[in-house]
């Protein structure tokens, strides 16, 4: 029996796992994603999906702290967010470093999770809302 060993080739960047307009969620996973003005906020953690419609709704940023003491999560609207081919990550949209400093954004401590619940859904599109 022969096995072979699939590597990835550093030339070829659209692989089994990303076509031009679809990606693998585990890619998405590690992502960085940046403000507005290009500077590094923070890590895509997870992807929640609608579990009925399938639709991308929220990334989960991992975001603060020093070598994963006092960081906190952030979900940011799927639609609040760009890829950047230059940085290869994400860029919000209308939303600076300071805006998650400033403000309440809607936040989780990294091992809890919230209730995402109708209520807080409001929560995380008015903040977004609002700073755009």
């Amino acid at each position: 029996m022969t096995t072979t060993t699939q590597t990835r080739d550093p030339d070829n960047v659209l692989e089994r796992d990303e076509t031009l307009d679809l990606i693998a969620s585990d890619k998405v996973e590690g992502t960085s994603v940046h403000d507005r003005d290009g500077e590094k906020v923070g890590t895509v953690r997870k992807v929640m999906i609608g579990k009925y419609d399938g639709q991308v709704r929220y990334v989960v940023m991992g975001m603060g702290g020093l070598f994963g003491m006092g960081e906190d999560n952030f979900p940011l609207p799927w639609d609040g967010l760009d890829y950047d081919k230059e940085i290869g990550g994400y860029k919000l949209k209308n939303v600076a470093k300071a805006d998650f400093q400033k403000d309440k954004a809607p936040r989780h401590g990294l091992t809890d999770e919230p209730q995402w619940s109708k209520d807080y859904d409001d929560r995380i599109q008015m903040f977004y809302l609002r700073t755009a």
